[in-house]
């Protein structure tokens, strides 16, 4: 796909050239690395762990399968996954290597190394052939894509007839009364709580922003159709503040 010199995309609240996105994606991630896993606990008061529980339960992880976790960053997704399906393999791709590093660090640690691969690699490119994966999971990763078609495209076409996708992606809330005390939280707390702990307080400033930015449950569920995907559902977590998207190639 040709993209035009002039074309823009959303950094945050920012314009940006869509050419730069990923690069200013990667500096964030590169920066917090270290820290990802302490604020995500911080952050969300550990309810993120659940969430990731919710997302292997409806997934229903099979010995045997070979996940494909993109954006993984730090492995939480594949853990779960392969501590469910004893036997399953999973390759974790994400742009930035030091998040990647700080995966590997943690799959020594909890004696997962040998059924793990740890790539570099782009959403909207991936470094894998057709039909590779029976599973495909993204998790707090998508909205940070500079083309949400382009990765969900690479979804289609990685993963086998039959296999599945799944995102877990912070959404909206269908309260406007709760949806504001949401935003008091998220912009008034959680940049400061970035700064104390990571030392890097536009990095979360950035992250709360994009949350705002990315579409809301049903057009999102309508791009995972245009994809290609059949039987699309999605569920709300937390009265909406995240949900859980499936689709399947049929």
């Amino acid at each position: 796909m040709t993209q035009g010199s002039d074309k823009t995309t959303h950094f945050g609240f920012q314009d940006v050239p869509e050419a730069e996105k990923a690069g200013m994606v990667h500096g964030v991630f590169s920066r917090v690395a270290s820290k990802y896993d302490v604020m995500n606990d911080l952050m969300s008061g550990g309810v993120h762990r659940l969430w990731k529980d919710a997302m292997m339960d409806w997934l229903a992880p099979r010995t045997g399968q070979r996940l494909l976790d993109v954006a993984g960053g730090t492995g939480d997704v594949a853990f779960r996954f392969l501590k469910r399906a004893p036997g399953a393999s999973a390759v974790v791709c994400d742009l930035t290597e030091p998040m990647l590093n700080e995966g590997r660090k943690r799959a020594e640690a909890e004696k997962l190394a040998p059924s793990l691969d740890w790539v570099v690699g782009d959403a909207m490119a991936l470094p894998f052939p057709d039909a590779s994966f029976d599973v495909y999971t993204i998790s707090f990763g998508i909205r940070n894509v500079t083309r949400i078609p382009d990765a969900l495209a690479e979804a289609y076409r990685v993963l086998k007839p039959g296999g599945r996708l799944m995102v877990l992606e912070f959404s909206q809330i269908p309260n406007d009364l709760l949806q504001k005390v949401y935003d008091l939280y998220s912009f008034n707390v959680i940049p400061v709580m970035g700064q104390i702990v990571a030392g890097d307080r536009d990095s979360y400033q950035y992250l709360v922003e994009s949350i705002r930015k990315f579409p809301d449950q049903e057009t999102f569920a309508t791009m995972i159709r245009a994809a290609g995907f059949g039987q699309v559902k999605y569920r709300n977590l937390t009265m909406g503040v995240a949900a859980l998207h499936s689709g399947w190639k049929l």
